[in-house]
């Protein structure tokens, strides 16, 4: 400021002393005229200067303005830096913008912000499939105009957001369960934070039926040994009816045994997520163990027929494998009425793909049992299933163990035409002899 102020004493001394030599040696008019020249040509650059920066500021690049000289240089470059210290920094708030936003956009949840009045700032994708909102058309709208369950509505109106809301049939489909809540932010600001706890609810509803199955399936057994102990205890019994009720209470107690044994070996199972070993099994043998225990169990009451692959072998756990196989070996002979066929099978289709099969000729399954079948506890014909000894866990128990050797069951049924199940193998799973 003090060299712009000694600049301009300056001049005006120049122009002083111009027009005093002038009218000395020419007249007054010319002295003036040349004191002018001297004052207006610092003006008329300084004016050149401001007009085209004035033209490079209108069209946004100011970056570009040609270079001068004097003092207009030095303003001209601190303007230029301080701009592009300016724009550096909005950049940077830009960039950390676009990062949050793309935080919102990779969260799981639904995010929805809104301002002073419950409208739409901004959400991410998630929320606009929870919702069936879109932002482009619904910013700026009400959210409990686009939302309009009563839950939703009232929760909003009475401004109490200490708990959250469940609300159910969300979604495009209406197959979603979502926990709301609304958090305070900013001026009076709010953030709609919506999860998605439908798997949740899923296991919290299996959860309830597996304890309340289990608690059914021990129940029956524990009532009727409690009723036989106490006919034992209380009567005068000979020895033979004796034996009969303690056989008949060892029996109950073998029932809930292999109920134990089943939900052990079910949490074994859940327990260990990682795949087993690729240990050689030898296919041929397994097929004549499990060729031996189905005559056992038949005892002669059906046809049975095995058929080996013997140029391929099954790699896995074999405890694991035999025990899913044997599943569905027994299976089929308790539900096989008498004289009927059973077929089982090892082979490797065309894809190098393994094949376990069992087919029988037995009653068949209805196609809406087919997709619960593997569900705990469940069953086709509760009666049937206590009268052959079953417990309700075999094919679960078969499904985790295909699972875990990268398998699927598959499982086809026409009724009063047999039943086929069969357990596909990964090709890395099979090995040539």
């Amino acid at each position: 400021m003090v060299a712009v102020i000694f600049r301009f004493i300056f001049l005006l001394i120049l122009a002083v002393i111009v027009f005093g030599v002038g009218k000395s040696f020419l007249n007054e008019q010319a002295g003036l005229g040349m004191a002018l020249a001297i004052v207006a040509i610092p003006l008329a650059y300084s004016y050149i200067n401001l007009a085209r920066l004035r033209k490079y500021i209108e069209q946004g690049e100011i970056e570009n303005l040609p270079s001068t000289s004097g003092k207009w240089e030095d303003v001209l470059y601190r303007l230029q830096r301080f701009l592009r210290i300016q724009r550096q920094q909005l950049n940077d708030i830009e960039a950390q913008h676009d990062r949050f936003i793309q935080a919102f956009q990779a969260s799981p949840n639904g995010i929805v912000m809104l301002d002073d009045r419950d409208q739409i700032e901004w959400c991410n994708a998630i929320a606009e499939n929870f919702f069936g909102l879109n932002f482009k058309r619904d910013a700026l709208q009400q959210i409990n105009y686009l939302i309009r369950r009563p839950e939703f509505v009232r929760y909003l109106s009475q401004r109490n957001f200490d708990e959250p809301l469940l609300i159910e049939q969300m979604g495009k489909a209406g197959n979603l369960t979502l926990m709301l809540q609304l958090f305070p932010f900013s001026e009076n600001r709010h953030l709609l934070f919506a999860q998605d706890i439908t798997d949740l609810r899923k296991t919290e509803a299996m959860r309830r039926d597996f304890v309340a199955n289990v608690s059914h399936e021990m129940r029956t057994p524990l009532t009727v040994m409690m009723g036989f102990l106490e006919t034992v205890l209380s009567l005068d019994l000979d020895e033979t009816q004796r034996t009969r009720y303690l056989e008949m209470m060892q029996l109950q107690a073998k029932r809930m045994q292999s109920l134990v044994e089943d939900l052990l070996t079910l949490a074994n199972l859940e327990a260990n997520i990682q795949p087993p070993a690729l240990q050689a099994i030898d296919m041929p043998a397994v097929m004549a163990l499990l060729k031996n225990d189905a005559e056992a169990l038949s005892q002669g009451k059906h046809r049975l027929e095995f058929i080996s692959d013997a140029q391929h072998d099954l790699l896995g756990n074999q405890k694991e494998l035999l025990s899913a196989f044997s599943n569905l070996v027994s299976n089929a002979v308790h539900y096989t009425p008498e004289g009927g066929k059973i077929k089982a099978s090892w082979d490797v289709n065309e894809n190098g793909q393994g094949i376990f099969s069992v087919e029988d000729s037995g009653p068949g399954i209805s196609a809406e049992h087919l997709p619960r079948l593997t569900e705990r506890f469940y069953r086709v014909d509760r009666s049937r299933s206590r009268e052959t000894g079953g417990t309700g866990l075999g094919l679960a128990i078969v499904k985790h163990i295909a699972n875990r050797h990268q398998a699927q069951l598959n499982i086809a049924s026409v009724p009063g035409k047999g039943s086929l199940f069969s357990v596909q193998l990964p090709n890395e799973r099979v090995a040539a002899i």
